[in-house]
C-alpha cells in the first residue's frame, strides 16, 4: 500500500461537485434490487449449497451471525433503523420465542461444524434485553451454532451508555463478547435535547471504562455529523471529550440524512435548526483533521481506526471486507441474520427476512424461514462486487487480477464506467493507467462516487433512494 494510502485532502469545491446521492455498498447489489420472488426455498437453496468447502480438503467457510433487537425505550429522532418503542420488558420475552424458532429453522440448513467467527448483536438497542434475557439469547445460539469459547472470534454488541451499569458489562463479557459498539452522537446538551438523546458524558465514560476493566479488547463510539444546532464549535468540543475521556479504539462519524418523508421520528426534527450545508463540509472537515491528528488511520467513508486495531491491520494487509455492519475483518465468513429485517449474505445471494414483528411472527408460526425478499446473483453481479468491494476497502484495483479471476478483458467489458473514470481521474480524485487504479488522497472521500461507476444498477436507471456521499 502506498504511502498516501491513509491520507485525506479535503477539497471543498470537489465534493461539492460530486457531492450526490448514491449507495454505501454494505452489498452489491444494494437492497433497492432486493424482491419478493426470492423466497425462503431459495435462501435454503443457497444456504445448504454453502456448506461446500471452498476446496476440496478444505474446511468449511465459517459463519458470520447477526441478531437484530429491534427495541428501544425511547427514540431517538435521527434514527433511521427499523425499531419498536416500548417499555414493556416482557415484549422481549415473546421475541426471544420467536429466535429460537427462527434459530431451530436457520441451524438446520448449516453443516454443524461451522465455527461462527464474528456475532453481532445490533439493533434497536440490544441492551434492552435484562441480563436474564441475554442469557437466554445467547444460550439459544449457543445450542444451535458452533459458538467459539476460546474469545478468538469477534463478537461484538451494540449498547445504550444510559440503561446499563458495570454490572450488565461484565456480564456482557461473562456471556463471550469481546468488542462493544457505544453510541455518543454528540455531548451537546442543545443537540441531545434536539434529538431525544439525553446523554452525560459521566455515564458514557463509566461504561467505557467499565468495558476496558471487564477486558472487552476494543471499544468504537458513533457519532453523527449534520445534526440539528450543530457547529464546528460544538462539535469541536465534543470531539475533544471524546478522545479525552474515552479515547476509542475505533469511531465512526456518520452524515445524518434527513429523510423525514421515510422515517417518521425524523419529523420531529425542524429542518431549519439543521446546519447548512456549509457548515455541515466544515464540521466533517474539521473531524477528518482532529482524528488523523490524533493518529486514527481514515479505514474509509466515515470510519477510523487506531493503527494497531484489526480493522486497520486488515486493510494494510488487503483482507478488509464490508458487510452490512459496515466495514469488517472477516471475509471467509458466510453472514447469517436472524430476527425481524435482518439480513443474509451467502455467496452468490442476499435475503432479508421480515420488516414487521407481524409478518416475521406469521412466516414463523408456518414453519418458514422468515425471508420475506432477496437477490440472486449472476456472474456480471459476483464480477462487479469485487470489483467494488476491493476500491471500498482497499482503494485500489488490479485489472490483471481481475481479469486472472473473471476471464475478462477489463477496458473492453468496462469500457463505459472507465469512460467515468476517467473524468474522475481529470479532477485529481484517482489515478487510472494499465495497470489499474488508484485513489489518491483527494479521492477517498468520494469513494462511493468511484464505486458508483461500476454500479450495473444505477447505470440502468434502478436507482432507489440513498444518503449523500458527503
Amino acid at each position: 500500500m502506498s504511502a498516501d494510502a491513509h491520507e485525506i485532502q479535503f477539497d471543498e469545491a470537489l465534493i461539492r461537485r460530486y457531492d450526490r446521492s448514491g449507495p454505501r455498498y454494505t452489498s452489491y447489489p444494494t437492497a433497492v434490487q432486493f424482491h419478493p420472488g426470492f423466497g425462503a426455498e431459495d435462501y435454503a437453496r443457497h444456504a445448504r449449497a454453502s456448506n461446500e468447502p471452498p476446496a476440496p480438503g478444505a474446511p468449511p467457510r465459517p459463519l458470520s451471525l447477526y441478531v437484530h433487537i429491534p427495541f428501544c425505550d425511547t427514540v431517538c429522532f435521527y434514527c433511521a433503523c427499523n425499531k419498536i418503542p416500548t417499555k414493556d420488558r416482557a415484549r422481549a420475552d415473546r421475541y426471544l420465542d420467536l429466535l429460537e424458532r427462527e434459530a431451530e429453522l436457520q441451524a438446520a440448513l448449516y453443516a454443524p461444524g461451522r465455527t461462527v467467527d464474528q456475532l453481532h448483536w445490533g439493533g434497536g438497542t440490544p441492551t434492552f434485553l435484562t441480563p436474564e434475557q441475554m442469557s437466554r439469547l445467547m444460550g439459544i445460539l449457543r445450542a444451535r451454532f458452533a459458538l467459539r469459547g476460546d474469545d478468538r472470534g469477534e463478537y461484538s454488541v451494540e449498547v445504550d451508555p444510559r440503561r446499563i451499569g458495570p454490572e450488565v458489562i461484565e456480564h456482557l463479557r461473562a456471556l463471550g463478547f469481546n468488542r462493544m459498539s457505544v453510541g455518543v452522537q454528540d455531548f451537546d446538551p442543545r443537540v441531545q435535547r434536539a434529538v431525544n438523546r439525553i446523554q452525560s458524558e459521566a455515564e458514557t465514560r463509566a461504561v467505557v471504562e467499565a468495558a476496558r476493566g471487564a477486558g472487552f479488547h476494543s471499544v468504537s463510539v458513533d457519532l453523527i455529523y449534520g445534526l440539528p444546532h450543530q457547529s464546528v464549535e460544538s462539535f469541536a468540543r465534543t470531539l475533544d471529550r471524546v478522545l479525552e475521556a474515552l479515547a476509542p479504539d475505533r469511531l465512526s462519524v456518520f452524515n445524518y440524512a434527513h429523510l423525514p418523508e421515510r422515517f417518521m421520528p425524523q419529523r420531529r426534527i425542524r429542518a431549519e435548526d439543521l446546519p447548512s450545508p456549509a457548515e455541515k463540509l466544515r464540521i466533517l472537515e474539521l473531524a477528518i483533521a482532529r482524528l488523523t491528528a490524533a493518529g486514527y488511520v481514515h479505514i474509509g467513508m466515515d470510519h477510523f481506526a487506531r493503527p494497531d486495531d484489526a480493522l486497520a491491520v486488515a486493510q494494510r494487509e488487503g483482507t478488509l471486507h464490508r458487510n452490512f455492519q459496515g466495514y469488517s475483518t472477516h471475509a471467509g465468513c458466510d453472514l447469517v441474520g436472524l430476527g425481524v429485517s435482518a439480513i443474509s449474505s451467502l455467496g452468490r445471494a442476499y435475503a432479508q427476512n421480515a420488516h414487521t414483528l407481524e409478518a416475521y411472527r406469521e412466516r414463523l408460526g408456518r414453519g418458514e424461514i422468515p425471508v420475506e425478499r432477496g437477490v440472486e446473483l449472476d456472474d456480471d453481479d459476483v464480477l462487479r462486487r469485487h470489483v467494488i468491494m476491493e476500491l471500498i476497502c482497499h482503494f485500489r484495483l488490479d485489472f490483471a487480477e481481475v481479469e486472472r479471476r473473471f476471464g475478462i478483458d477489463f477496458g473492453a467489458y468496462f469500457a463505459d464506467a472507465l469512460a467515468e473514470v476517467r473524468a474522475m481521474a481529470a479532477d485529481g480524485l484517482l489515478v487510472l493507467d494499465g495497470a489499474g487504479i488508484r485513489v489518491l488522497p483527494r479521492g477517498r472521500l468520494l469513494i462511493r462516487n468511484v464505486c458508483m461507476a461500476f454500479d450495473r444498477y444505477l447505470a440502468e436507471g434502478r436507482r432507489g433512494t440513498f444518503s449523500k456521499v458527503i
